[in-house]
């Protein structure tokens, strides 16, 4: 460089430099809300969110999260156009702007570097292996529930969750209801004495393969992509009602009730009320009269049964010790062997089975990088519990479970059904 160029880029810099004191100098208008007034949460202190296939359910979530102070929802994923373009719409009337970004494949939405979160609310057949490249990609996740479709997937899907870190919260929020939070609360610290059964509430009890639909034309991939949609299940023909459908492909390639559905909640309940989040009984036994029994190590019993429970609402579960029991449904009420029990307690009567609450965990949770009520150890084991069940359904025999080595004792074909193909280019 000569002297004089060394000069010019001299006069350039202080030219340059002089300018931006002058910009700095010069009065700025920075609204309010940006610093936090007003009840306003500061944009540095707010958790960005991003969605993932939402539909029915996730717009029901968004619905949650959406009011909170502290969430800035900025893209939405789905392979659905309509859609994408309906869940923009909600996002930009509520900040009065046209920020939202939309996106078809999910790759690219947890490629932002901006984002915190994502909520996950995509068919069952995608949930664990979106949410494993979501946390691989660095951001926390809400994961609609069932949440795994497999025991092999239930386990990577915690282990994922260790390794990397993540804060994850799956879509059990009656975890968060007062009630059934009252409920395990006495299993759990002995109020009912020593704890004998926990009943649980199923779908069905029913299994059966999933299977072809006849085919049908393909939309165009800007409108629907049937290959996204598919993801890591087998490949099959498009047909409108398998888009549709709310059971494909659910947990193992089995569809048609089974216990997975209402047991990622019912079930899930019991497995905290028997302190068991951290296993899954060891014992299953096929329906007899519509009941199916599995024994935990500790020689409580899990019960799932679709009958005798009392009008308390959907999703029932009932704790039964050697001293009382209790039983809770979505109505919000309690049902208690003696009043005792309640040792002069109030507890809040919510129906309905609001997510908000669950949500409200999850955000605390990422602030804390505290573990949510839902978080993947328990998500994991609740969930083996429920295919395990199904497995007993579906090869209608008594099945023996060994947590350590998590497979199934003396059975290759139980054990087949632990797991399943992904189809390419899909891994977890």
């Amino acid at each position: 460089m000569t002297a004089s160029t060394a000069r010019i880029h001299r006069r350039r810099f202080l030219k340059s430099t002089l300018q931006a004191s002058a910009l700095l100098m010069a009065p700025q208008v920075i609204p309010g809300t940006a610093l936090g007034k007003d009840g306003a949460v500061a944009a540095s202190e707010r958790i960005v969110l991003g969605g993932i296939g939402i539909g029915n359910r996730g717009t029901y979530d968004l619905g949650c999260f959406l009011p909170q102070p502290d969430v800035q929802f900025v893209a939405v994923c789905d392979v659905k156009a309509q859609r994408r373009a309906a869940v923009k719409t909600m996002a930009d009337e509520k900040y009065g702007n046209q920020d939202c970004a939309t996106y078809r494949d999910f790759r690219e939405l947890l490629e932002r570097s901006d984002i915190d979160a994502v909520l996950i609310a995509t068919g069952p057949n995608w949930h664990a292996t979106a949410a494993m490249y979501a946390a691989r990609a660095g951001k926390d996740i809400y994961c609609e529930k069932p949440c795994t479709k497999n025991i092999a997937q239930s386990l990577i899907l915690a282990q994922t969750m260790r390794r990397t870190g993540r804060v994850f919260q799956v879509g059990t929020q009656r975890r968060n209801l007062p009630h059934f939070a009252f409920a395990c609360e006495l299993a759990r610290t002995g109020r009912l004495g020593k704890l004998k059964a926990v009943h649980a509430h199923p779908a069905g009890m029913t299994t059966i393969s999933s299977g072809w639909l006849p085919a049908e034309p393909e939309p165009p991939k800007d409108e629907v992509d049937w290959d996204l949609y598919l993801g890591p299940a087998a490949w099959r023909p498009f047909n409108k009602k398998l888009l549709d459908g709310f059971n494909f492909e659910k947990g193992g390639g089995m569809v048609g009730g089974g216990v997975l559905e209402w047991g990622s909640h019912c079930v899930d309940l019991c497995q905290w009320a028997a302190d068991a989040d951290g296993m899954a009984p060891v014992e299953y036994n096929p329906p007899v009269d519509g009941r199916l029994v599995a024994r935990y190590a500790s020689g409580v019993e899990l019960i799932i049964r679709g009958d005798g429970w009392l009008p308390l609402g959907s999703c029932p579960v009932r704790f039964e010790g050697e001293d009382g029991w209790v039983e809770a449904g979505d109505s919000g009420k309690l049902a208690l062997s003696s009043p005792a029990l309640l040792a002069g307690r109030e507890v809040a009567e919510i129906g309905g089975y609001p997510a908000t609450f669950h949500v409200r965990d999850f955000l605390d949770c990422v602030k804390t990088r505290g573990k949510p009520k839902g978080n993947a150890e328990a998500a994991c084991y609740s969930h083996i519990a429920c295919h395990a069940a199904n497995i007993a359904i579906f090869l209608n025999r008594k099945l023996r479970y060994d947590p350590r080595k998590n497979e199934f004792i003396g059975d290759e074909q139980a054990n087949r059904l632990r797991s399943e193909a992904l189809r390419e280019p899909w891994r977890i």
